[in-house]
C-alpha cells in the first residue's frame, strides 16, 4: 500500500490511538512468517492465521508469496478461507491506482493460494491432516470460520497460531496472547496446547510515532483532536504526547458522550 496522506488543514480530528502508547519493534516480518511456517512444517503441523478479510489477508498473501517465489517456504497448501477476504480480491484488482500491484502481479500471488468460499470446502480444509497454512477471518477469533479451524487444532501441540494484528480486549485472540490455557469454542472448553506467536510488527495500525507524524503537517492548529479507536490508557498517552509535541487540545471521549462542536 501506499503511505497514508497528512493533512494540512483541519478544523477538527478524529484520530485512532490503538497504539497510542507504544512502538512497533523493528523486526523483519518476512523472516518472522518464514521461520514459522518451517518450524511449524518440520513438527508436522499447520499454520493457523486468524485474519482480518479486508487489507490483513491480502498482505498475507503478499508476504507468503514473496517467500515462496525465493523457495524460503515448502511446497504444502496455503489456503484462504474467508468469503469476504476472497471478495476484496476483486477490489484490489479493479483498483490498482490504490496500491503498488500490477495486474500480472496480483494474478501471478493469488495463483499459490487454494480460496475457499464454499462451506464444504472449508470443512474439508479443516479435517485434512496434511501440514498447511490457513489464513481465515476473524482476526480477534470472535468469530468467523478460523473457528472451525481451531476447533480441531488448538490442542495439538504440533499447530501454530500466529496473530498477525490487534487483540483487543475481551477477545479469545487478546486471552490466547495472554496465555490462557483452554479456550470456549461453540460452547466447550478446549486445551490450548498449540503454539501461539504474534507479529507485532505487521499491524497496520500506526505506532505513537506514526500518528504524531501524521499531524506534522498542519498549517493552523485545530480546535480539537479527538482520540478514538484506541483503549484508555493508550488514548491518554497519546492525548499527553500531542501535547508536548504540538500543544494542540485532545480529547478522548468516553461511550455515551455527546459533544457539540
Amino acid at each position: 500500500m501506499f503511505p497514508p496522506q497528512k493533512p494540512q488543514k483541519a478544523d477538527y480530528i478524529f484520530l485512532e490511538s490503538t497504539y497510542g502508547n507504544r512502538l512497533h519493534p523493528q523486526t523483519n516480518s518476512l523472516f518472522e512468517l518464514e521461520t514459522i511456517i518451517n518450524n511449524t512444517f518440520n513438527k508436522g503441523g499447520t499454520v493457523v492465521i486468524p485474519s482480518f478479510a479486508v487489507e490483513r489477508v491480502q498482505t498475507m498473501m503478499y508476504l507468503i508469496w514473496q517467500l515462496k517465489k525465493e523457495d524460503r517456504i515448502p511446497n504444502i497448501p496455503y489456503i484462504i478461507d474467508t468469503p469476504m477476504g476472497i471478495s476484496v480480491l476483486d477490489v484490489f484488482k479493479d483498483n490498482r491506482m490504490w496500491h503498488k500491484l500490477s495486474m500480472k502481479e496480483c494474478d501471478e500471488m493469488c495463483k499459490i493460494f487454494t480460496l475457499i468460499s464454499d462451506f464444504q470446502d472449508s470443512m474439508n480444509a479443516v479435517y485434512d491432516k496434511r501440514p498447511k497454512v490457513v489464513i481465515a477471518a476473524s482476526g480477534m477469533i470472535t468469530g468467523g470460520r478460523v473457528l472451525s479451524y481451531l476447533e480441531h487444532l488448538i490442542d495439538k501441540p504440533e499447530t501454530t497460531v500466529t496473530l498477525v494484528g490487534y487483540q483487543a480486549e475481551g477477545t479469545r485472540g487478546r486471552k490466547l496472547l495472554e496465555g490462557a490455557t483452554e479456550i470456549k469454542i461453540y460452547g466447550k472448553y478446549y486445551p490450548v496446547l498449540a503454539n501461539i506467536l504474534l507479529i507485532e510488527s505487521l499491524s497496520a495500525h500506526g505506532d505513537q510515532n506514526d500518528l504524531l507524524n501524521w499531524l506534522s503537517e498542519l498549517v493552523v492548529k485545530p480546535k480539537k483532536v479527538f482520540l478514538v479507536h484506541g483503549e484508555n490508557e493508550a488514548a491518554d498517552e497519546l492525548r499527553l504526547k500531542i501535547k508536548e509535541c504540538y500543544d494542540f487540545d485532545s480529547q478522548a471521549p468516553f461511550l455515551g458522550q455527546i459533544i457539540e462542536i
